[in-house]
């Protein structure tokens, strides 16, 4: 909840810009927040309280620049306004702040680390990520947590983000076409949520498996049926030889 004071009059969303209007410099910026967006759309497809956005401006002060995060997750608002959908996340009218801020630093860095840092401490944010793929003595991913009012890194990959319900982690895998390492979302026993692709190839094989189960049991009932019907013809032929013999099949002791 917003716990500053605001002005009086306060613009609605459909008043301010929906961005900064500054270009990613990296098409990762979009990539990677625009998959864990994709996997919470089938994980979340029944919930109606959660908002993924990606760089969407957050509005939380009339008289204060906008920040763009990469991507940002919030809980308990409105799933959609309506038909048109969001411009933009304001605060104001919103009254929640985003649970989860993404940063994805570039070959230009923007004080990721420094500046970024601060603001989204101060906005109380539970959750600061960053992921940074071009480190080399430090760990790619960050996950910071709001403790007493100050950001603490948390250890470890995934990160188990209690009050989401959600681990977040980095691994090798392949999306778009493209194999390189991803971030992904994890359940609480580290086991990554599957990609959109990679469910409906699972779901794919699934119904291969089943149709191939279901053909086997089609094979076995025809030659269940062939065996019958051998074995009836066989009973008939030695009915008809005991009969030729003068015996009766159906008189024998």
């Amino acid at each position: 909840m917003l716990e500053y004071n605001l002005p009086r009059y306060l613009l609605s969303a459909e008043e301010l810009p929906d961005s900064d209007e500054t270009p990613v410099d990296n098409e990762l910026q979009e990539l990677i927040p625009g998959l864990l967006k994709a996997i919470l759309l089938i994980l979340w497809s029944e919930r109606m309280d959660w908002l993924f956005a990606i760089d969407m401006g957050i509005y939380y002060h009339p008289d204060k620049p906008v920040i763009v995060p990469d991507g940002f997750l919030s809980l308990g608002v409105e799933r959609f306004y309506d038909e048109e959908l969001r411009p933009s996340d304001v605060l104001w009218d919103e009254n929640v702040v985003p649970i989860f801020v993404l940063e994805v630093v570039s070959q230009n860095y923007r004080k990721e680390y420094t500046t970024k840092l601060a603001e989204y401490e101060a906005l109380g944010i539970l959750y600061y990520v960053i992921y940074s793929s071009r480190r080399r003595r430090k760990p790619h991913l960050e996950v910071h947590k709001l403790v007493n009012g100050k950001y603490e890194l948390q250890e470890g990959n995934p990160v188990w983000l209690s009050e989401i319900g959600l681990g977040i982690g980095c691994e090798r895998g392949n999306y778009c076409g493209v194999t390189r390492e991803w971030m992904y979302w994890y359940d609480e026993q580290g086991q990554r949520y599957l990609t959109p692709a990679e469910q409906i190839k699972q779901e794919t094989q699934r119904a291969q498996q089943e149709t191939q189960r279901a053909q086997q049991e089609t094979q076995r009932a025809q030659q269940e049926a062939q065996r019958a019907e051998v074995a009836e013809q066989r009973v008939q032929q030695l009915t008809e030889q005991l009969k030729a013999l003068g015996i009766d099949p159906d008189n024998l002791a």
